[in-house]
């Protein structure tokens, strides 16, 4: 029997398109525009200007807080600004803007493709690494690795959760990642074991990926402490709460942390920028991105530098068809729509997906009636069609209690209700305002 999560859970059309297609290497951009904020907490400091040659790799920009990242160029070249650029909201963020002159590395990364299993490192010297790397959770979460890699006081680990579940349709950067990457990715694991002090951890990918799990068991043979659990295919399972249940058994409670019940949870994604950072001194400045949809000519999974704009992506897969309603920065259960395809793809982009218009179109909002189905599919056991209510009519306070802040924003109660209701836009406004509430308090 495939474990899985028992709590709520969809099953939208997997739609995986480019499942088969191998990671294809994007040509450089003429520019790029990187801000200096991909990550949950502080943005970081620039410490580059107009003018300066910078190489790939390069620092150029200085996490400045605990909970910040470092930012290094993906391209060798000139800067031509330090300014605002539009992020994949359409909002002005402060971002480095280089003019691409060749692609000269920085001479620290090793850039030979021999594996390096060996390691040498203590946990600490581990975790420094990572924290220079500037690498963040690539599932899209962003927050800063070295940052969850240092339990708060009192607590400690006991397990490591690499999550290869990637349950969100459409995307399939991760499969391939552990496809083609299955070794690199074991031994970034084995060094976010040292760093965390653990001698346990289980690689979780949902069973609709046969071929990597294959070359993940392939990998992990003869490993001490290293395991792969095959999944039962249910959305959205790539939640960290819903993956712990699932492999472990226990169970986050309600505002708490993974580490609360001894696991931390990292993307394979992230795992093999661990392996880069740490084996090859190869910062975060380059990831795997799907760039799919149903009319989309070639999907794809495309290895692109950080700041390249999306629209070159879309060029390189066929351009965008006549039929495009949307295009969607990560995937259409949680992505976000995008104001304009020149937009940087950043640290935390997984996936573009092009959605027809006939798809992208919102039906008709009718009335609730009270079917119960946003709660039955709830993984949070929350009340999605009580918590629009209470948004609809700015009851903030009653929110709070109702939990609104333990929503993951996983869709299941939109994409479940027969009224088509828009119970999840709701609930996100919701939560801005709650979170507002709840700092207030903290002044």
């Amino acid at each position: 029997m495939l474990k899985t999560f028992k709590l709520g859970g969809v099953h939208p059309p997997e739609n995986k398109l480019s499942a088969d297609s191998e990671i294809v290497e994007l040509p450089l951009s003429p520019t790029v525009f990187i801000p200096v904020g991909q990550h949950i907490g502080v943005p970081a400091t620039a410490v580059v200007k107009k003018g300066d040659q910078v190489k790939t790799g390069q620092l150029i920009a200085r996490s400045s807080g605990f909970v910040s990242a470092n930012v290094h160029s993906s391209v060798s070249g000139t800067v031509t600004k330090v300014d605002l650029v539009p992020d994949s909201g359409g909002y002005p963020r402060v971002g480095v803007v280089i003019k691409v002159e060749g692609d000269d590395w920085d001479d620290q990364i090793d850039t030979s493709p021999d594996l390096k299993s060996e390691i040498s490192l203590t946990g600490p010297e581990i975790i420094e690494k990572i924290k220079e790397a500037g690498i963040v959770g690539m599932g899209g979460a962003t927050f800063p690795t070295h940052v969850k890699l240092v339990p708060p006081r009192g607590m400690k680990f006991e397990m490591l959760l690499i999550n290869g579940v990637e349950c969100e349709p459409f995307l399939t950067s991760d499969n391939r990642l552990m496809i083609e990457k299955s070794d690199e990715i074991v031994v970034g694991t084995r060094l976010l074991m040292k760093a965390m002090g653990v001698d346990k951890a289980f690689i979780g990918i949902e069973n609709n990926k046969p071929e990597a799990i294959r070359k993940m068991e392939k990998a992990v043979n003869g490993i001490s402490g290293i395991s792969v659990v095959p999944l039962k295919v249910k959305y959205p399972q790539g939640g960290e709460k819903q993956l712990i249940k699932a492999v472990t058994g226990r169970e986050v409670s309600s505002g708490a942390l993974p580490v609360s019940v001894g696991c931390l949870v990292s993307n394979v994604g992230s795992a093999f920028a661990v392996y880069e950072a740490v084996q090859k001194n190869k910062p975060l400045f380059e990831r795997v991105v799907t760039v799919t949809g149903k009319s989309l000519r070639n999907p794809s999974n495309v290895k692109v530098r950080i700041g390249t704009p999306v629209s070159d992506l879309i060029l390189f897969a066929g351009g965008v068809p006549e039929d495009t309603g949307k295009i969607i920065s990560g995937g259409p259960m949680m992505g976000k729509a995008l104001a304009t395809s020149d937009v940087p793809v950043t640290k935390g982009t997984s996936g573009i997906v092009l959605i027809p218009e006939k798809q992208a179109a919102r039906k008709p909002q009718l009335a609730c009636i009270r079917c119960s189905r946003c709660t039955n599919a709830c993984p949070m056991g929350l009340e999605p069609f009580l918590l629009m209510t209470l948004s609809e009519n700015s009851l903030w306070e009653r929110l709070e209690k109702e939990m609104v802040l333990d929503c993951i924003e996983c869709g299941s109660c939109s994409f479940s209700c027969p009224a088509s209701r828009p119970l999840l836009d709701y609930i996100r406004y919701a939560k801005a305002k709650v979170g507002q509430l709840v700092r207030s308090r903290k002044h």
